[in-house]
């Protein structure tokens, strides 16, 4: 979550961590060669997500707030993924790679 949202600060709190500890076991291990990064995806529409009638109107308004006006589905994180497990990574360590449609892009447009 790159963006605040209100009364979700315990959900906003956790991501801010997984961001922290992911910058500083980079730091831990990269003496030994091991690079670490990590990848936030916005809301995709998994079996579990699909599975629950009651997130239409949640999914609706996130896709209506993304840059790129689509659902996301498991596949649309699998570019991020082979990046990060493939060679072209190796010089990058302790970065959080946002796969969210553009939904966290900030529109200075609307203030």
């Amino acid at each position: 979550m790159f963006k605040g949202s209100p009364f979700l600060l315990h959900y906003v709190t956790s991501k801010g961590a997984v961001v922290a500890l992911t910058r500083a076991i980079a730091r831990e291990l990269a003496d030994s060669g091991i690079c670490v990064n990590a990848i936030a995806p916005g809301l995709v529409m998994s079996a579990n997500v699909q599975a629950h009638s009651d997130w239409k109107e949640v999914t609706t308004s996130i896709v209506a707030s993304r840059a790129i006006k689509r659902e996301s589905v498991p596949d649309d994180l699998g570019g991020a993924l082979l990046f990060f497990a493939s060679q072209d990574s190796d010089f990058v360590t302790g970065q959080t790679l946002v796969v969210d449609g553009g939904l966290s892009c900030i529109d200075w447009s609307r203030g």
